[in-house]
């Protein structure tokens, strides 16, 4: 208990946010992508490659990281007694929330922890895709002002909550008898990329370490970038936007001292120029980040925690990866995809939707 107190704390929540920010600089040391030290959308996006839901060879790989953020929330909620199977709530578009997510995402090539390592990192890019970020929550914090809701969830079975974490410990141990064979790109079951961001990866048991421990503080902390944005520009509250706040210094310091910042806006790792599409990548995420009730990571978190309406958002996200794959939607440092802006026009009206249909006074 008195761990959660100081967790719930400002200094906890600072804490928490730079943890991660170190934990994600030193994954990039030890072998993750440039500037993707942690990357949710990435990082899911590279499990739906790995399972063969794309095809996309240089970003398949099944991301140990996204394994432990599951696990570690779920070993803090039982151990803290917060685990709630919850279920219910506007199940379809949690699924579509969670697709246009990852498309606005990887138009933008990254999550919103992945815009601030990149700025944190030197690639000035970043700058746009941050804008969009928050004009995309702030035209969230609207529809919230208006009545937007999707529901209450329910109290469901224990083995309903309990779905997610044995999908994700299934993943593991298919990651565990199924290893990479060296040079080969697919094994009996797994696809592996041999080049590209998929290719770069920290050691296994480091990664689901990391994994672990981030899930564990930011269950403790309800660490949340679209939660601290949404917090602060709709109730004024500064709280988790100072373990934002955290996060991006950390992590800045700690490139700083690894060598790993090089400012820029050109060659930077994973990244392209696009400025305009940067930012409407990342305003479509962002919308339904706010639509859907957090960002990316926190969906993983309330999934440990026993949500299945985070599930669903979180499996809308891997199907979103390849869909964004499949069909030309995902950017590339060249430049966005040959369908990406129809995909950011189509997101935009889908989302628009939603948030003007699901008021309480249209219901």
């Amino acid at each position: 208990m008195r761990l959660k107190n100081i967790f719930a704390s400002v200094w906890g929540i600072v804490a928490a946010g730079a943890a991660i920010g170190i934990v994600a600089a030193l994954l990039q040391k030890l072998g993750n992508p440039g500037n993707m030290g942690v990357c949710v959308a990435c990082f899911e996006r590279d499990i739906s490659g790995a399972i063969g839901l794309h095809r996309a060879d240089v970003v398949q790989y099944l991301r140990p990281e996204i394994i432990g953020f599951v696990l570690g929330s779920l070993a803090a909620a039982l151990l803290f007694r917060e685990f709630r199977p919850r279920a219910g709530s506007a199940p379809v578009v949690r699924f579509v929330l969670g697709m246009f997510a990852m498309i606005g995402a990887l138009i933008f090539l990254g999550c919103p922890w992945r815009a601030l390592l990149r700025l944190s990192g030197g690639d000035f890019n970043a700058v746009l895709g941050i804008l969009g970020l928050t004009f995309g929550i702030c035209i969230g914090t609207v529809f919230l002002k208006a009545g937007y809701t999707l529901g209450r969830s329910e109290k469901a079975y224990t083995a309903a909550g309990l779905l997610l974490p044995v999908i994700m410990i299934g993943l593991l141990v298919l990651a565990f008898v199924f290893p990479q064979i060296s040079g080969e790109p697919k094994n009996d079951v797994l696809f592996y990329s041999v080049k590209g961001p998929g290719s770069m990866h920290a050691p296994l048991l480091i990664s689901l370490g990391a994994g672990l421990f981030v899930g564990f503080i930011a269950q403790r902390s309800r660490f949340c970038t679209m939660g601290a944005i949404r917090d602060l520009f709709l109730f004024g509250q500064t709280h988790l936007f100072m373990g934002l706040a955290a996060f991006a210094l950390a992590a800045f310091l700690m490139n700083l001292g690894l060598g790993q910042f090089h400012a820029g806006f050109e060659n930077q790792p994973v990244a392209h120029t696009m400025h305009l599409w940067n930012f409407l990548g990342m305003a479509l995420a962002g919308l339904a980040f706010a639509l859907a009730g957090g960002c990316p990571g926190r969906q993983l978190f309330l999934a440990g925690e026993g949500d299945s309406d985070a599930a669903i958002f979180v499996l809308g996200m891997v199907v979103g990866a390849a869909v964004a794959h499949n069909f030309g939607l995902a950017s590339s440092p060249q430049g966005i995809g040959p369908h990406g802006i129809a995909a950011v026009i189509t997101g935009f009206a889908v989302c628009l939707s939603i948030g003007f249909f699901m008021r309480k006074n249209v219901a």
